[in-house]
């Protein structure tokens, strides 16, 4: 949802069309915009040789009035659906994240990535080319 006029640390905010919302913010990154849901961007660049970069973003999840951290866990797969790497697989708090995928040994060709966070899954192809 695009803002015209905004208080995201505090809430509020102003839709597109004059709508005056207010929301309780979940996570606040950095930049002051909060998190409210998981996203998965696709790679840049794709197609790629040898590397690209995958980012990611978790929101706050919270349990017993406590923000906890999620087990997140990032793959890259063939078209076999064979495991080529495990880019991420720990615990991390709310927030953006940015990986780095390093190809070099592969051989051209179409593979997966998969971001796995509590209940959230996806996954995006990426290309390589050499």
């Amino acid at each position: 949802m695009r803002t015209n006029s905004s208080n995201r640390r505090n809430g509020w905010y102003v839709d597109d069309i004059g709508v005056f919302s207010y929301t309780i913010p979940t996570n606040i990154l950095n930049d002051g915009e909060p998190v409210y849901e998981f996203s998965l961007e696709q790679n840049y660049p794709n197609p790629f040789n040898p590397s690209t970069k995958i980012k990611f973003t978790i929101p706050t999840v919270i349990a017993n009035e406590t923000k906890q951290s999620q087990l997140v866990i990032l793959k890259v797969y063939d078209v076999l659906g064979s495991e080529i790497a495990t880019l991420v697989n720990e615990e991390k708090p709310a927030g953006s994240y940015e990986v780095e995928f390093d190809a070099t040994g592969l051989s051209s060709g179409i593979y997966f990535y998969r971001l796995q966070a509590g209940s959230f899954i996806e996954t995006k192809k990426l290309i390589l080319m050499k």
